[in-house]
């Protein structure tokens, strides 16, 4: 008899209380840390600007902060900064994959790949006001090439083409491209020595490897990253702020952004949260471009490996 209910007790399905006793494990408690710091520094920040910009300074609901949004001055903002954006990611795509196609498939010495690499690394968080000065300094009135162009009589006039909306193009690429590599490089590396050699054997030659087999691979993997570019540029701030200056809040939303919480007098805080909500949703539809195609295209990797 002890045998007969010692067997059926075995042969019971687990309760939900033993279930959620077996899943606790102290391994969890290592992600406290970050969860909590997610919380704190992300998730509560996100729903205030929510909150906030949906509400007037005495907490009613109103709307009157979203209907602001289409004030001329920053409707041209906005417009600027989807164009700077787009042209940027476009532009760091093309000559960062460019590189890194070089560095991995190009055949250069493995020193030059780990001189890119290393230089890319460093170059994708190189922005601020050490970016803008290292510019000022090449392309200003007294820059280095006014100054070797100096003998000649000839010169480049820094108001039209570096502190204007080229010139912000110009300084947003120089870490868009480094950015572009560092994403690229492990997408270019997983592809495999045998499709090539499997396309070459069907008689394919290079460019129908690359435009039958190549690019559809990495397509999901190109499309992500420029979105992530797009979202890097559209979200910077102190790049264009020192570039730009005042003449910032033309071509940068968060330029805008920002006075609205610098003076009493003509800043508008429910603005400022409605311009930054905005901001969220854009860089969320960005983010989940990005992490849909890199899932695709790690699916389509792990079916083929």
């Amino acid at each position: 008899m002890a045998t007969i209910a010692q067997s059926s007790s075995e042969s019971r399905p687990p309760s939900r209380i033993e279930i959620w006793r077996a899943s606790l494990s102290l391994d969890w408690v290592g992600l406290l840390p970050f969860f909590a710091f997610v919380s704190v520094f992300l998730l509560f920040p996100a729903l205030s600007i929510v909150v906030r910009g949906l509400t007037d300074s005495s907490g009613k609901p109103t709307i009157e902060n979203l209907l602001g949004l289409t004030n001329p001055t920053i409707v041209t903002a906005y417009r600027s900064s989807v164009l700077v954006s787009i042209i940027t990611a476009v532009s760091g795509a093309v000559l960062g994959g460019l590189l890194a196609w070089s560095i991995t498939l190009g055949g250069l010495p493995n020193w030059a790949r780990n001189a890119v690499l290393s230089f890319s690394g460093v170059a994708s968080n190189f922005a601020g006001v050490p970016l803008v000065f290292a510019f000022v300094s090449l392309l200003g009135r007294v820059g280095l090439i006014n100054q070797l162009l100096k003998p000649v009589g000839a010169s480049i006039d820094p108001q039209t083409f570096l502190y204007g909306f080229w010139g912000l193009c110009l300084v947003y690429t120089y870490f868009q491209i480094p950015l572009m590599v560092l994403i690229m490089v492990p997408a270019l590396e997983g592809l495999r020595k045998e499709w090539r050699e499997a396309a070459e054997n069907l008689g394919a030659t290079q460019a129908q490897y690359w435009r039958y087999v190549a690019f559809p691979i990495l397509m999901p993997s190109i499309l992500g990253a420029t979105a992530l570019l797009f979202a890097n540029a559209f979200s910077t701030y102190a790049t264009a702020l020192a570039l730009l200056g005042a003449m910032g809040q033309t071509f940068a939303v968060t330029v805008v952004i920002a006075n609205q919480f610098r003076t009493d007098t003509f800043g508008n805080p429910g603005l400022g949260y409605a311009l930054a909500f905005s901001m969220m949703v854009v860089i969320g539809i960005t983010v989940m471009i990005y992490t849909y195609s890199r899932r695709r295209s790690a699916q389509w990797l792990k079916r083929n490996a």
